[in-house]
């Protein structure tokens, strides 16, 4: 019989905060019989509006398909061009190609990795229809600046909040002073319904109009159809070309507790990112921080490698023999295939923190052993420069 000690479990990037109440939450809506979109992408949508303190907003089956119909509702097609920061997930700027429009990269902070109304400036042209803005990583965007400079050339600021829910900006949850807003629910996120999204907006036409694009344009959505004495005499009209991407209300379900748990997710992130910053000092690793403007929820806890640090693909294989997963940095679009040479501005901040960071485990039920190990792994393999 071998006497050698089972290896601890793998400490994961990532995972969601989700346990019975959801789980009896998505039981009710299957049991209720209506498992589309219903009564409870309703409430849900209710529910999200007034927690950020804005007039509408409309539930969606993924936070590309808001980004989708948010650059439709800004009007933005074929010939536009949409300045979009190369550092962030693809579904950013393929948004942008979905409409026809050409996506246009610029640089991003280096402390942020947001777009900042002078990376933002040297791109824009007669033809810019509008400027797709990131809460990179949780980290809120300075929404302002932007769009003070954009808004009187008549294009249009959406803000791309996938990663912002529960992050403040200048007192205010990020994504509640956009125009338009897109979000994600999706599993890496703080909160989630394991796929689905959200549009947000001031004006209740254009709310009204995305409501119908997200179900096939039709005039008069199903479960109105339903609630009108079982649709009879209810016949809906297609005015224009629509898509499906309804979210179900068994997400919604899911949705509506996470909301609830939402503040406590947050100040838990929060929490074991102070601690992460505390265990790794006096090792040059910068580790993502508030912004002078708002509070991140650490959707993403990312950290810089420090100057003379080994490679960081030789930092991640070193942390994968110790059992951590942590991730590569955010991506950069202009460095993937369908975007590759089409960046007209040199990127170097981009570049530098989509080469040289990397994203540590953080996850509300994370332990302090778990997170001793990470930064043991990640102090371990440093010393190795």
């Amino acid at each position: 019989m071998s006497s050698t000690a089972p290896a601890a479990p793998a400490v994961p990037v990532m995972l969601p905060w989700l346990g019975e109440e959801e789980a009896a939450a998505a039981a009710e809506a299957v049991r209720s019989g209506w498992v589309a979109q219903g009564p409870r992408v309703a409430a849900f949508e209710r529910a999200f509006a007034e927690h950020l303190g804005v007039p509408h907003a409309v539930a969606v089956s993924s936070c590309t398909t808001a980004l989708h119909l948010a650059l439709i509702g800004a009007g933005v097609g074929p010939g536009d061009e949409v300045v979009v920061p190369s550092l962030s997930f693809v579904a950013t700027a393929n948004a942008v190609t979905y409409v026809g429009a050409v996506p246009v990269f610029a640089d991003v902070d280096p402390v942020t990795g947001n777009l900042t109304a002078a990376t933002v400036e040297p791109l824009l042209t007669a033809r810019t229809k509008a400027v797709v803005a990131v809460d990179q990583g949780g980290v809120p965007v300075d929404l302002d600046g932007v769009r003070a400079l954009v808004e009187p050339r008549g294009a249009t600021v959406v803000e791309d909040a996938a990663c912002g829910a529960g992050s403040v900006y200048r007192g205010r949850p990020a994504g509640a002073t956009a125009e338009i807003a897109a979000y994600s629910f999706h599993p890496r996120k703080v909160l989630t319904t394991g796929e689905g999204g959200m549009v947000t907006c001031r004006d209740g036409e254009l709310a009204a109009r995305l409501r119908r694009l997200r179900e096939h344009g039709m005039s008069v959505s199903a479960a109105d159809r339903h609630a009108a004495a079982g649709g009879a005499g209810v016949l809906e009209t297609y005015d224009e070309i629509g898509f499906n991407y309804r979210m179900t209300d068994i997400q919604a379900a899911v949705g509506l507790v996470q909301l609830g748990k939402l503040p406590a997710m947050v100040a838990r992130r929060r929490e074991l990112a102070a601690r992460y910053r505390e265990l790794l000092a006096g090792t040059g690793a910068r580790l993502v921080a508030d912004p002078e403007h708002g509070t991140t929820n650490y959707q993403s806890c990312w950290l810089l490698l420090p100057d003379g640090a080994p490679d960081r693909g030789a930092v991640l294989a070193a942390l994968a023999e110790a059992g951590v997963s942590a991730r590569r940095g955010i991506m950069a679009a202009h460095l993937e295939a369908p975007y590759k040479g089409t960046a007209r501005v040199p990127l170097p901040a981009t570049e530098l923190l989509t080469h040289r960071s990397l994203i540590l485990p953080l996850y509300h039920a994370l332990t302090e052993e778990q997170q001793d190990r990470v930064a043991g792994a990640l102090l371990d393999a440093l010393r190795r420069s």
